[in-house]
């Protein structure tokens, strides 16, 4: 028996990374999987290294920056298992890298606002009917020490993820009679993203790792996802609006966040 035998979860941008790290676990613990991914062959991937464990899962092409596809992604997962128990919004993309305050367009602002923040708001709100009427729900939103934190040169990122955890503690809040949970992670992890920006920036995440207490970042299966098997399960029944630093410890003194940035905006 599985922790999440005949549970049935969606979980966002799981092509890859922490997202494909938490989908592997909860696979593994009995859980049946939507894999909402933009790269459609990430996707299948996933669900082909899903299906090989065992587990039922299905690809959903999902760019969760738009509603309606957002939408589509919960009605797949209630079309293909009838409910919805779990839901993690971890899909992020951005149209810029780092940049200064001054330089980020409005443009990059709001899709970096439609991506983080707005996608975790619709499918909220898509899968609540359903989890309220069977009395069990568990919503996870992958959110940033770097938007707690205030790190530079991520405007857009930051206030993407602060906005998501403010709606995700307000939904808490609302729904906490309901059998619904609403928590949130705030993960550390050598991800590919991470090795891209060390892989720029080489000095500065050399300081980030060595001055993290558990001195090394963590890995999406083995580190983070067991934190969000936990808020999946029963055993969470009691905790809500949470914020969950699953960092090794980065957050108790903070980061060493500052990138190398030019004064002026390149052309």
């Amino acid at each position: 028996m599985g922790r999440l035998d005949n549970r049935v979860a969606i979980v966002t941008g799981a092509g890859g990374g922490i997202g494909l790290g938490v989908a592997t676990r909860f696979a593994k613990e009995g859980a049946k999987i939507t894999v909402a991914e933009y790269d459609s062959e990430s996707g299948e991937k996933a669900v082909a290294a899903l299906t090989a464990l065992g587990a039922e899962a299905q690809f959903v092409q999902t760019d969760v920056g738009k509603k309606d596809q957002v939408n589509n992604m919960v009605e797949q997962t209630l079309k293909q298992w009838g409910k919805v128990d779990i839901l993690v919004n971890n899909a992020w993309s951005s149209t810029i890298g780092l940049a200064r305050v001054e330089w980020v367009e409005d443009d990059a602002m709001q899709a970096a606002f439609d991506v983080g923040t707005m996608s975790s708001f619709w499918s909220m709100q898509a899968c609540f009917p359903h989890m309220k009427a069977q009395g069990y729900g568990r919503v996870i939103n992958m959110c940033s020490l770097n938007g707690v934190n205030a790190h530079m040169y991520s405007v857009h990122y930051n206030m993407a993820k602060e906005a998501q955890r403010a709606i995700t503690r307000t939904a808490a809040r609302e729904w906490a009679a309901t059998g619904v949970t609403c928590n949130i992670i705030c993960p550390a992890a050598a991800t590919a993203a991470f090795l891209n920006m060390k892989a720029a920036n080489p000095e500065m995440f050399t300081a980030i790792e060595a001055a993290l207490p558990m001195q090394r970042m963590g890995d999406p299966e083995d580190d983070i996802a067991p934190v969000a098997l936990f808020l999946a399960t029963e055993d969470s029944q009691y905790v809500t609006g949470n914020t969950l630093f699953v960092d090794g410890g980065s957050h108790i003194n903070g980061s060493a966040w500052a990138p190398e940035m030019p004064e002026e905006k390149p052309e």
